[in-house]
C-alpha cells in the first residue's frame, strides 16, 4: 500500500499543457527559422561584392572598410535573434517584460508569417508598461492568434489592444475583416491548436482567458 503521506497526482493536466506547448512551438517554427536568418542573407550578398571588388587592380579600401561594418553589424543582430530564439524555446525563469514590448516581441515575430496566410496583425497596445511574465505572454498571446486564424478565412485582421487596470491588465485579440489578399495556403500546418489547449496554457501560466466568437480577452496579472 502507498505511504500515506504520499500524494498521487494526475499527470494528465500537466501532460496537455506539455502537448500544447509542443504543438505551438512546432507551429511557431516556420517563424523562428525565417527570424534567425534574416540577418545572415544580407552577410552572403556583401562577401560577394567584396569578393568581386577584391579582384581589381586597386581596391577602394573605404569600400571595404565599409562592407566589413556592415557585415560585423548584420553578424551581431544574427548572434542576438539566435538568443532570442533560444529563449523561446527555453525560458528565463522569472524573466519579466513590459506588456507593450512583450507584444511587440511576439507581433515581430509572428507577422510575416501570418501576412503570408493573408492576416495583417495590428498592434493598438499603445503604452502600457506593466510587468508581466514574459513566458506566459509569448505562451498565450501567439496561441490565441494561431488558434483564432485555424478557424477563420483570409483576408482579416488581428488586432490587439490592451487595457491596463490595477495590478493586471486585459489584452484583447479580435479579428475583423481585412481589405488584402487572402494570402497562400503554404504546407500543412504541423496540426490545429484545439481550444482546449489554449486554455491549458492559461491556466499554467496564470491568465484568464474568455472567448467570444472571434475575440479573446486575456487577463494578465502583473509580475
Amino acid at each position: 500500500m502507498p505511504d500515506k503521506q504520499e500524494t498521487l497526482l494526475d499527470p494528465a493536466p500537466d501532460r496537455l499543457v506539455e502537448a500544447a506547448r509542443y504543438a505551438l512551438l512546432r507551429r511557431l517554427a516556420f517563424a523562428m527559422r525565417h527570424h534567425m536568418v534574416v540577418h545572415l542573407q544580407p552577410i552572403g550578398m556583401i562577401t560577394e561584392v567584396m569578393e568581386r571588388r577584391l579582384q581589381s587592380a586597386s581596391p577602394d579600401l573605404a569600400q571595404m572598410h565599409e562592407s566589413m561594418t556592415k557585415i560585423n553589424g548584420f553578424s551581431r543582430a544574427a548572434v542576438q535573434s539566435c538568443l532570442d530564439v533560444v529563449s523561446w524555446l527555453a525560458p528565463e525563469s522569472g524573466a519579466v517584460v513590459a506588456l507593450d514590448e512583450g507584444v511587440g516581441e511576439c507581433m515581430a515575430l509572428l507577422r510575416s508569417g501570418f501576412n503570408f496566410r493573408g492576416f495583417t496583425l495590428k498592434d493598438e497596445v499603445g503604452s502600457v508598461s506593466l510587468p508581466v511574465a514574459r513566458a506566459g505572454l509569448r505562451n498565450v498571446l501567439p496561441a490565441c492568434l494561431l488558434a483564432l486564424t485555424d478557424r477563420v478565412t483570409s483576408p482579416a485582421d488581428l488586432v490587439v489592444s490592451a487595457q491596463p487596470g490595477s495590478g493586471q491588465a486585459m489584452l484583447t485579440v479580435a479579428v475583423r475583416p481585412g481589405q488584402g489578399s487572402p494570402g497562400f495556403a503554404g504546407d500543412a500546418p504541423y496540426r490545429l491548436l484545439e481550444w482546449h489547449e489554449v486554455e491549458a496554457l492559461a491556466r499554467a501560466d496564470g491568465i484568464a482567458v474568455d472567448r467570444s466568437g472571434e475575440q479573446v480577452r486575456l487577463t494578465i496579472p502583473a509580475a
